[in-house]
C-alpha cells in the first residue's frame, strides 16, 4: 500500500488551533496540486478546513453527508457540518431527512 503524499500533524490541538493549522496546510496543498474540486466527508474539523481553503480559493466542494443535523450547536461537528454545507457546491445527501434539513435552511435544491 502506497503512503499518503501529505500528512497533516494537527491532532491534539484545541479546536481553533487545529482548524486554523489545517486551513493553512491544506491551502498550499489545494494551491499546489490545482484539483477540479474537493472532497470533504462528514463533519470533522478537517472537513470543515478543506471546504474553508477550497471556497476561499474557488475551487468547487463536493460534501459526503450533506444535510445531517443533530440540532444541537453545543456539538463543535453540528457547526462544522452546517458551514461546510453552505459552501458546498455539490451536496451528496445520505436521506430524504438530510434533503429536508437544507431544504429547511434555504438551501436550494440546484446543488
Amino acid at each position: 500500500m502506497s503512503q499518503p503524499k501529505y500528512l497533516l500533524k494537527s491532532g491534539g490541538l484545541s479546536h481553533g488551533k487545529q482548524t486554523a493549522q489545517m486551513l493553512v496546510e491544506i491551502e498550499e496543498i489545494l494551491i499546489a496540486e490545482k484539483p477540479d474540486a474537493v472532497l470533504v466527508y462528514g463533519d470533522t474539523n478537517s472537513t470543515l478546513s478543506g471546504a474553508l481553503a477550497a471556497s476561499k480559493i474557488h475551487i468547487p466542494i463536493i460534501h459526503v453527508e450533506a444535510g445531517l443535523r443533530s440540532f444541537n450547536k453545543k456539538m463543535p461537528e453540528e457547526i462544522n457540518r452546517v458551514l461546510t454545507d453552505y459552501m458546498s457546491t455539490v451536496l451528496l445527501c445520505p436521506s430524504d431527512a438530510a434533503i429536508e434539513n437544507l431544504s429547511n435552511e434555504n438551501i436550494t435544491n440546484n446543488r
